[in-house]
């Protein structure tokens, strides 16, 4: 117990890890919330949403499933660097652990 109250022993692997799992679900439902609140707050974002989603709906089917594709394509690269981060962090603390010993 002392060890952990002088920072001598690391918590950080185990609550970045539990981190990573929270943001991996908490940030895209709170991005697709957040989209929601701030299309009735503010007009000028509800008018380009409007604009875009008639832009979207001129576009013919191959390009609409290429652009839904995309955007697929996109949150899974945005999940992998996520990841990545995380991973880079956990070895840092891990070569810590490694040099102490």
């Amino acid at each position: 117990m002392i060890d952990f109250l002088t920072f001598k022993t690391f918590i950080s692997i185990d609550i970045l890890i539990l981190s990573y799992y929270i943001g991996a679900i908490i940030i895209p439902i709170s991005m697709w919330l957040s989209k929601s609140y701030l299309q009735k707050r503010f007009k000028i974002l509800d008018d380009f949403y409007n604009y875009l989603m008639k832009l979207f709906s001129r576009l013919s089917l191959k390009y609409r499933v290429i652009s839904i594709f995309l955007m697929v394509l996109m949150f899974i690269f945005m999940e992998i660097v996520w990841r990545m981060c995380f991973e880079a962090m956990i070895g840092y603390f891990q070569i810590i652990e490694i040099l102490k010993s």
